[in-house]
């Protein structure tokens, strides 16, 4: 339990961290523009307009739904793929581990990767009309692979292989997509504000970078050391009773 914990919570802040990315980020508008069907511009000009803002709240919700349903499908894969080398779970740790801090080092631009460094998402030139081609284009953003994106999910996806339960890799999948989602949505809400704040932001992208880097790299670290069980246990102990009575209220 104390472990499922922990790993949620490292599950949320890496959907964060992918969003801040500056793979993701800079190209917000145009995924907005894109899933809502209408150009940037109107999205500035008429966002006050009833119709716009509805458009975008519409269709922002198909599209997070869409590529959690994948995000969510591979954590359960990665799982039921955990449990059925069960008894190697110690060497899947390990290599598991090893494969992180490459990632880290990767994502905070100390290693070079080629294979990593070419693009793998798949096009949709033309959006597909309607609610359902909102929904098709999160389908699509969650299935294509992106030099950032994807060594931070692959993280993630690393964390789920070696737990317990399928439930817990669904519910770290789930907290990635919601960790992913939320600054979508507010952003999206309030996109006549998000240039602003992009042009404020973008100066950061190095200390983001490079801080996602260290992350990973210590997170490797401790599923290599075995040191990850210790350190969830730590913070299951610090944690105030009043959340655990929320989440068995949630639970029931």
């Amino acid at each position: 339990m104390p472990t499922a914990n922990l790993n949620v919570l490292v599950a949320m802040a890496a959907g964060l961290l992918s969003f801040l990315s500056p793979c993701v980020l800079p190209l917000f508008p145009s995924y907005i523009s894109f899933v809502a069907g209408v150009s940037f511009d109107e999205i500035q000009g008429t966002v006050a307009n009833p119709r716009t803002r509805r458009a975008i709240l519409i269709n922002s919700l198909l599209f997070i739904l869409g590529f959690s349903l994948v995000f969510i499908a591979l954590g359960a894969g990665a799982t039921l793929l955990g449990q059925v080398l069960f008894q190697q779970q110690g060497v899947i740790r390990k290599i598991g581990g090893v494969f992180v801090i490459l990632m880290g080092l990767y994502v905070g631009g100390w290693l070079r990767i080629p294979f990593l460094m070419r693009d793998w998402r798949v096009e949709l030139k033309d959006r597909p009309a309607g609610y359902l081609g909102a929904l098709m284009v999160g389908i699509t953003f969650a299935a294509g692979w992106t030099p950032c994106i994807g060594p931070i999910l692959g993280t993630i996806l690393t964390l789920a292989s070696v737990s317990q339960t399928a439930s817990t890799g669904i519910m770290m999948l789930a907290a990635y997509s919601l960790g992913l989602a939320i600054p979508f949505f507010v952003s999206s809400l309030a996109i006549h504000r998000f240039v602003p704040f992009f042009d404020r932001f973008k100066r950061f992208f190095p200390v983001v970078t490079r801080g996602s880097g260290l992350i990973l790299v210590a997170l490797g670290v401790l599923l290599v050391s075995d040191y990850f069980t210790v350190l969830s246990r730590l913070a299951f102990s610090l944690t105030p009773e009043w959340l655990f009575d929320i989440e068995r209220r949630l639970l029931r």
